[in-house]
């Protein structure tokens, strides 16, 4: 009882305590499985919780389904499985439903709520990637609710997330969430189906995704949704790599997340990392950077004291790179003091290096970031000789 209790408490307050949260609704939650209707009193009382976890000052992206499941109903098409361009039609129809529904009860006088659609590319294309992701932190610093489903209506088959749990997690890597909840038509992991094996064995909390782990996947319980267990699992490999605690609850019964705080019955899969320890892990572990940028010596000191590069501190490009690349850090001397990633290509960086930030615009010809890399994307040497140490 006590181990449990310890567990439970350790989740209610990850959830309370995170800066930023992802929550998943499944189109199981949101569409009346009868009726092909949307389930409207339960996301009133959906949107009651994110309200008030928005007044505790904490920031909230949506990832949604159900858009083809409300536009299958309004165009009349039948139940079950559905060609590419029928789905892509539902979709199309379903989502400005959707985004409706959820503007007139998210929205008020402090809060706009933001639809982004993304596709499989969005996350797996580093240009593509970086943008979506400065959307979404604008979207988060402007005070916006970013409401996100699967682009349905331009994805091909061979270019779908295909499930909104894995679309949810690259979200939550994206944006560096500190946790994300996905709301399910089940309260957690099992060892087996409960609906089939009454002896199941409940997991409340899981530190790592192992082949005993991966064996307890199975399939979705609805007949609208696209996801099971087997997603849930490999969104939790995603998330716990982006250093962001997990959970999966039940989102049946009435304020779903006010439920996981009052300790309702879930799983919790907890990173051995901070989103930004597990982010600078990364970049630390890069094994062949693109280029190096040769700083002064008071951009050396600046570093060391936790600041940003500037362009007024680089003295000398060299290699080729893009933005978003990893580029190593080196004094006058040549040794490298650091590692991180480029805000801007080796062509740009050429630019504005020894300027100040104020000319970026004009010298680059669109106003970017004022730094050359950003102290959260930066790692100082002991810590890429601590990565390279740990594989080795």
């Amino acid at each position: 009882m006590q181990a449990r209790t310890r567990v439970r408490s350790a989740g209610l307050s990850r959830l309370v305590e995170a800066r930023r949260v992802v929550v998943k609704v499944g189109s199981a939650l949101l569409v009346d499985q009868k009726t092909g209707r949307l389930n409207r009193a339960w996301l009133e009382a959906l949107a009651q919780d994110l309200r008030r976890m928005r007044k505790r000052g904490q920031q909230i992206i949506l990832v949604s389904s159900g858009a083809i499941a409300l536009g299958r109903r309004q165009l009349g098409l039948q139940a079950g499985s559905l060609p590419l361009e029928q789905k892509q039609a539902a979709a199309a129809v379903g989502q400005i439903r959707l985004a409706h529904a959820y503007k007139e009860l998210l929205e008020d006088d402090n809060t706009a709520v933001a639809q982004v659609l993304l596709t499989l590319q969005d996350s797996e294309q580093r240009r593509r990637y970086l943008n979506a992701r400065a959307t979404l932190n604008a979207l988060l610093a402007l005070g916006a609710i970013p409401v996100i489903n699967e682009n349905d209506t331009v994805a091909t088959a061979e270019i779908r997330y295909g499930d909104n749990d894995r679309l949810a997690a690259r979200v939550a890597q994206m944006a560096s969430a500190d946790c994300l909840v996905l709301l399910s038509d089940v309260d957690g992991l099992y060892s087996a189906d409960p609906n089939l094996d009454s002896a199941a064995e409940f997991f409340p909390e899981v530190r790592g995704i192992t082949p005993r782990i991966e064996a307890m996947a199975g399939g979705s319980a609805s007949d609208v949704g696209s996801g099971g267990m087997a997603t849930k699992i490999a969104a939790a490999r995603i998330a716990l790599d982006a250093g962001c605690y997990m959970c999966i609850a039940s989102g049946h019964p009435q304020n779903p997340l006010r439920k996981v705080e009052a300790g309702a019955r879930c799983t919790w899969f907890i990173p051995a990392a901070t989103p930004v320890a597990a982010r600078k892990q990364w970049i630390a572990g890069v094994l062949k950077p693109a280029g190096v940028l040769g700083i002064d010596a008071g951009a050396v000191g600046a570093l060391q004291r936790g600041r940003s590069l500037l362009p007024a501190g680089v003295v000398a490009v060299s290699g080729t790179f893009e933005r978003g690349d990893a580029v190593d850090v080196a004094d006058t001397g040549g040794r490298v003091i650091a590692r991180g990633l480029s805000a801007y290509s080796s062509a740009d960086v050429q630019r504005i290096m020894g300027r100040r930030s104020t000319e970026i615009e004009q010298l680059v010809g669109f106003r970017g970031r004022d730094e050359v890399v950003h102290r959260d994307d930066l790692v100082l040497r002991t810590g890429i000789e601590e990565s390279a140490g740990a594989g080795g």
